[in-house]
């Protein structure tokens, strides 16, 4: 996901990649916290959140971190209150075990 997240910050080099993964690391436990208990790095809607809370907090002058908070808050909602997202995944355990 960092190469993804790299390159949607249009950053080719791998300098920022300990601030980067930092950022990530947040969005996905601020996503946690917030009920989402399914947090997949390959799941469509947690890359584009995790995209998006990392766009609205990197660097320093960012003139649009407050549009992509507000993008960030509404999937943020929207995963909360999916049933595919705020449930804990069941485990089903092999026979014999």
């Amino acid at each position: 996901m960092l190469e993804s997240i790299r390159t949607a910050l249009r950053i080719k080099n791998t300098v920022f990649n300990d601030e980067i993964t930092d950022l990530m690391n947040a969005c996905k436990l601020d996503l946690s916290i917030s009920g989402i208990k399914i947090i997949d790095d390959t799941d469509p809607l947690i890359k584009q959140a995790v995209k998006t809370y990392v766009k609205a907090n990197f660097g320093l002058d960012n003139k649009d971190g407050e549009k992509y908070m507000e993008s960030y808050e509404a999937i943020k909602r929207h995963l909360a209150l999916c049933g595919d997202y705020n449930v804990e995944p069941v485990v089903i355990p092999e026979e014999g075990v």
